[in-house]
């Protein structure tokens, strides 16, 4: 039973892994949606591979750089967030403990102790290690797992650069009639994927997912392919 303890994730933990897989999935989704539109849009105005592999590539670059700076950005205000958090934890403790040891007690007193466990409790996390403890019932914060920008900026990079090559992929490997029905097929294959991934990491339902993300992705392609082709006659 304790090694079952020790080495069963802790919530915390677990949480912060399936959001990192989630966002992953998301991230992929999106390469796989912003290069197929770009790539089946060019598709339907030339038939030639310079363009479409030149357009890929860089929709391909820009999209992965904008994720990258997008996510560490955003990460970037969340770890000043909960530094800012830290400390003022930090110094509340250093200036009044007492305090904060009632706070304690009173948290857990709300979550259904009785008054007497609740300070024993409060008292024996708190001897322990009394940031921690304050960290994890008031803000849910694991000072240990806080977020890294830079490997949030790499994975967002990464998922959206791996989503993105499936297109630019399809859409140059087969001859030039198959191009657009083997991209679509291709995509509309690996969105259901997606959707089915996401719907089991956030609990939901894989149906309803898939269809979404489907009958999104076969109307973006649409829509790209029909202005690629109306301006490609346009300039033919």
């Amino acid at each position: 039973m304790a090694e079952m303890l020790e080495t069963e994730p802790h919530g915390g933990a677990l949480g912060a892994r399936l959001n990192w897989l989630r966002a992953g999935v998301l991230g992929a989704n999106d390469g796989i949606v912003s290069v197929a539109g770009i790539v089946v849009g060019v598709a339907g105005a030339t038939l030639e591979s310079g363009p479409i592999l030149t357009a890929g590539v860089a929709g391909l670059v820009a999209g992965a750089v904008s994720m990258a700076l997008g996510e560490y950005v955003s990460v970037s205000s969340q770890r000043d967030t909960e530094m800012a958090q830290l400390r003022e934890e930090k110094r509340e403790l250093r200036e009044f403990p007492e305090a904060e040891l009632a706070e304690l007690a009173a948290i857990y007193r709300a979550k259904g102790l009785s008054e007497e466990t609740a300070h024993t409790v409060a008292v024996e996390l708190t001897a322990h290690d009394p940031l921690a403890a304050h960290l994890d019932a008031e803000l849910n914060l694991d000072p240990d797992e806080l977020t890294s920008p830079w490997q949030a900026a790499f994975a967002s990079a990464v998922s959206f650069t791996v989503g993105a090559l499936l297109p630019l992929l399809a859409v140059l490997l087969p001859p030039p009639a198959l191009r657009v029905p083997v991209t679509v097929v291709a995509v509309l294959i690996a969105l259901a994927l997606t959707g089915v991934v996401s719907a089991r990491i956030g609990g939901g339902d894989p149906r309803r997912a898939v269809l979404r993300v489907v009958v999104g992705g076969a109307l973006g392609l649409a829509v790209t392919y029909g202005i690629g082709h109306l301006v490609g006659v346009a300039i033919g």
